[in-house]
């Protein structure tokens, strides 16, 4: 009994290896490269909805040189209204934990006579600092007439940090949320915090579209000759 299932076994053996043999000899082994555009599912479906109102966002730490909360609104603002066939507003409403993005209730009183807004809002945080290394020293062949300069540099780090919620008003449900945490370091030493937000900014705007407006996305694929 033991001696025929080893002749199956060698026998099923050979049999796949007659096979991978066939396969290798269909083709060149020669394959190509391919990058093309494949549509992403979206992760909310925004048509269901009139309108969407963007609310301040809750600030864990104001920057010293502008107003975060000014310049999220009005970003997003734009560019949800470039790309959204919906109605932007914007509402005030009184943030003062993380806690009340859990409250359905309290998404529910925003609007209570309204039907089909979207709420977008969400929390914020936004950190700068410095950072100082020392570089390698240099060994020199000869005596340099001029002093060698400091051998302290610097570095300039921001980290954003950004909590995303899309609340449906009727419910009080967050239908989408999601955390995008960037960071930035800069040679410059006169680099802006201003400046440095905004360069963030895309990418979070590149990632956020992507999965609620079904942006494509670049993927690679192989082509076998």
């Amino acid at each position: 009994m033991m001696r025929t299932k080893i002749k199956r076994r060698k026998s099923n053996s050979f049999i796949l290896f007659l096979g991978l043999l066939f396969l290798l000899s269909c083709g060149t082994g020669e394959h190509m490269r391919l990058r093309i555009e494949m549509p992403r599912k979206v992760s909310i479906n925004l048509e269901d909805f009139e309108e969407i109102a963007i609310t301040n966002f809750l600030v864990k730490e104001e920057a010293k040189d502008f107003d975060l909360n000014k310049e999220l609104t009005e970003y997003f603002t734009v560019e949800l209204g470039q790309k959204l066939k919906n109605k932007i507003i914007s509402t005030e409403v009184t943030l003062q934990s993380e806690d009340v993005f859990q409250d359905k209730k309290f998404w529910q009183e925003v609007f209570p006579d309204k039907k089909g807004t979207l709420l977008f809002t969400g929390s914020l945080e936004y950190t700068e600092e410095v950072r100082k290394a020392i570089k390698s020293a240099k060994k020199r062949r000869f005596e340099e007439p001029f002093p060698e300069e400091s051998r302290i540099e610097e570095r300039r780090f921001y980290s954003l940090s950004l909590h995303l919620y899309l609340i449906d008003t009727q419910s009080g449900e967050a239908l989408y949320k999601r955390t995008f945490k960037e960071s930035k370091a800069y040679k410059n030493p006169n680099q802006t915090a201003y400046f440095a937000f905004y360069d963030m900014m895309l990418n979070v705007r590149d990632k956020l579209f992507r999965q609620i407006l079904g942006k494509e996305q670049i993927q690679e694929r192989y082509l076998i000759k």
